[in-house]
């Protein structure tokens, strides 16, 4: 066998060796290596090509090298779109079933129209051994086919080169070496390809396979010096689009510059036909007036009322502002953060605080320190205030005979009643079991007035429950805090319980106004 030929099978041979050993490294630690299946695949394919293309250069007759190059085809047409599997697996980007089953209809064609090319010619329209030289090479016409997967792998290495080098100026230094390993993983062989097909390289002679040898040495040294395949940088976008909170990037003058997928979803609305405009130009658009807050550099948090598909969201939205190495200002960042949840919890926890869980009005202690607040405005004012206590006539008779639940659907009736009648401004309350309270800016004689109105309401309106009527009557007390004395609010509540029972002394279903004991000696 002539040496030179020799040289050629050694040096194929070395890169299928290369690529057994990556093969079966990965195999050995694929658990912590992601991705390890498709990268087995991709060393397997390289080998059946490598080592198929040694046993075609040692084939002397034409028949062994359309065997053996029938071989090389099983490997060779998947190797590129595997290739490109990894670069995109490297870089955070996902594929579909779908989609990784598209990337290998060209090469099983391609091994099919290898296979059988004999019959159409569509992909060697010609291939025979020269005659009159010392090595076995090739005399090939290509075919139709073989344009078609020229330009396939050819485009598969381009795309996974173009995709690295476009996360080149992102990467870290520490990464860098990993980054470059693996452009020129994806580099050689294109190149090398193309200087094949233009004649730059020894006719008949494939050169690929050999500088397979160059690029597998390459991977295994970026494997064990910088843990290529195990330690993967996660690239800035892959965090940026991962992240739950919405992001809005603004440049140095305000204008949107990039946006994040998680704010697309909660302002659908937004999109890439707004950048470039200034923040109170894409608000205009997407709400018909300016970006409502200032930018806080402090980072304190505002709040954003949004409707989406009729559901209203909160967002808690925060301004953190971005600055170059020196220092100067670079732009800044927007995060939204979703608290409806959150807001709503708040809203059912201040509700249980502060009012009667089964009437829904307001409870006792909200009660007290609202009426204080009004009192002390009334005095402020010179305006009146008076409080009105009443409760429900033999309440404890409706429990003992028709049970506590129809009690508590009489104390729910008595209040619906009462809201249909009492004033805006009025405070009204659950006092306590079958009492309720009333605090308003008025006059006794208003405030009596009132509390006839709902004594009537009430006796008018019975409850039907179970199919019967219950009569409901209630007995009220009014006390009036008297101008140019500072009266506590307690002092008031007392003498309007004193009215209450003296309406129940007097036979119930009445409304009796508090009056002090000199008045009543006059």
């Amino acid at each position: 066998m002539d040496s030179q030929l020799t040289a050629y099978i050694t040096l194929v041979s070395v890169s299928g060796i290369f690529n057994v050993f990556l093969g079966l490294y990965v195999l050995y630690r694929r658990r912590e290596i992601p991705g390890s299946r498709t990268f087995i695949l991709y060393m397997t394919a390289l080998s059946i090509y490598s080592f198929a293309y040694a046993f075609s250069l040692a084939s002397d007759t034409l028949w062994k090298v359309k065997l053996w190059t029938v071989v090389e085809y099983i490997g060779m047409p998947f190797s590129a779109p595997l290739g490109l599997m990894i670069i995109l697996r490297y870089l955070g980007w996902k594929t579909t079933r779908w989609q990784t089953a598209a990337l290998f209809v060209i090469p099983s064609i391609t091994l099919l129209m290898v296979a059988t090319n004999d019959y159409h010619h569509m992909f060697y329209k010609v291939i025979q051994i020269k005659e009159g030289m010392s090595l076995p090479y090739l005399d090939i016409e290509i075919g139709e086919w073989y344009i078609v997967h020229g330009i396939f792998t050819s485009s598969s290495l381009l795309a996974a080169t173009v995709l690295l080098l476009g996360r080149w100026r992102q990467t870290r230094k520490s990464y860098r070496p990993q980054l470059a390993t693996l452009i020129f993983g994806q580099l050689l062989p294109m190149v090398t390809a193309f200087l094949y097909l233009i004649g730059l390289t020894p006719a008949g002679i494939d050169p690929v396979p050999m500088v397979m040898c160059v690029t597998s040495a390459l991977y295994i040294w970026a494997i064990l010096s910088t843990k290529m395949l195990t330690v993967i940088p996660i690239a800035k976008e892959t965090i940026f689009d991962s992240m739950r909170e919405g992001v809005i990037v603004l440049d140095a003058a305000n204008r949107l510059s990039d946006y994040n997928h998680a704010v697309g979803r909660m302002i659908p609305s937004l999109g890439p036909n707004l950048i470039g405009k200034t923040l109170d130009e894409v608000w205009n658009v997407l709400t018909g007036s300016p970006y409502p807050f200032a930018h806080r550099p402090d980072g304190r948090a505002e709040e954003l009322v949004w409707t989406t598909d009729g559901a209203e969201q909160i967002y808690q939205v925060r301004y953190s502002p971005l600055l170059h190495r020196n220092g100067d200002a670079a732009g800044g960042l927007l995060m939204f953060i979703n608290v409806t949840e959150l807001k709503r919890l708040q809203r059912e926890l201040e509700h249980q605080a502060y009012y009667d869980g089964l009437t829904q009005i307001l409870n006792r202690s909200q009660f007290i320190s609202r009426s204080r607040t009004m009192l002390e405005e009334c005095r402020r004012n010179g305006q009146p205030f008076t409080v009105v206590l009443f409760d429900v006539d033999y309440f404890k008779r409706v429990n003992d005979n028709y049970g506590h639940e129809t009690g508590d659907k009489l104390l729910v009736h008595v209040v619906d009643v009462c809201k249909r009648k009492i004033p805006q401004d009025t405070l009204f309350a659950r006092y306590g079991g079958e009492e309720f309270v009333l605090a308003l800016p008025s006059t006794l004689q208003e405030g009596f007035a009132i509390a006839e109105r709902l004594r009537q309401a009430l006796e008018s309106e019975p409850l039907t429950a179970s199919g019967e009527e219950i009569a409901v009557t209630s007995s009220f007390g009014v006390a009036e805090a008297e101008s140019g004395r500072n009266d506590a609010l307690s002092a008031l509540l007392r003498q309007a319980d004193e009215a209450l029972y003296a309406s129940k002394r007097d036979g119930r279903n009445r409304v009796t106004p508090y009056r002090a004991p000199s008045l009543l000696r006059s």
